[in-house]
């Protein structure tokens, strides 16, 4: 069976050590500003927070979205209150660098960058971009090197976003310090997705953190039922973007 997540972290290894060429690690270092923590500060005033996700393809499914630019999506997703945007870089996604500077460019609230963090450099990357958090998969990453990342990130003024997939993930994820852990309902195999893998996670989860629902979230029914267990917010991407009216369901979904 084709292993998506695999296929991915193997041509983001060459996608960073490209990039390592083009621009040094002490050089990138040297551009960063510090961030501010915008992410804890805007998720810490609502009671449920939305993370709306500007995304055109994904690699199980196909193009998603054919009518709007990723920069359409971030205003429509803003103007309708979400409470911070999620951003692809990868290619895997129709994701770019260049969308992200340019969503930053125009948009207000906390961006995630949304990617396959497998180096240091990314992280330093990231906020070279504008991110106010990044992405930490538990999967592609060893419990030391998580945490390491998780600090690395909390140095440049960034949140982290840990996401898990069951519970082994969330041993690990429950053994840092990390404020926001993602509960991601898709299979990494396959990419299939059902809300039901964050409800059977929750009972292992510490509800002192931050809980958000990652994908498969289509419905209000959907939501209501995320929020009724204990769920602090959710990330978003497909169900929005493949909406009849994305403004309407954004609101809804806020």
């Amino acid at each position: 069976m084709r292993n998506i997540l695999a296929e991915i972290v193997e041509n983001k290894k060459l996608i960073v050590e490209e990039a390592k060429k083009n621009l040094s690690l002490d050089d990138l270092k040297s551009k960063i500003n510090y961030g501010h923590f915008r992410m804890s500060q805007a998720i810490k005033k609502n009671s449920w927070s939305l993370i709306a996700e500007c995304k055109l393809q994904s690699p199980a499914k196909g193009r998603l979205n054919k009518t709007h630019s990723v920069i359409d999506l971030a205003h429509i997703y803003e103007d309708n209150g979400a409470t911070m945007l999620s951003v692809h870089t990868d290619p895997h996604f129709l994701g770019s660098n260049d969308d992200f500077k340019k969503v930053r460019s125009e948009i207000k609230i906390p961006l995630l960058r949304k990617d396959f963090i497998i180096d240091e450099y990314q992280i330093y990357e990231s906020r070279y971009l504008g991110a106010d958090a990044i992405l930490l998969i538990v999967r592609i990453l060893t419990p030391e090197t998580l945490k390491k990342f998780l600090y690395k990130t909390w140095s440049l003024g960034m949140d982290a976003l840990i996401e898990v997939h069951d519970q082994d993930d969330m041993k690990i994820a429950l053994n840092t310090p990390a404020e926001f852990i993602g509960i991601n309902n898709r299979n990494l195999k396959t990419f299939t997705t059902t809300i039901e893998n964050t409800i059977e996670l929750l009972p292992y989860a510490d509800m002192n953190r931050t809980l958000i629902s990652e994908s498969g979230v289509f419905t209000i029914e959907d939501v209501d039922k995320l929020k009724n267990v204990g769920c602090d917010g959710i990330l978003v991407g497909e169900g929005l973007v493949r909406a009849e009216d994305i403004a309407k369901q954004t609101r809804n979904f806020v």
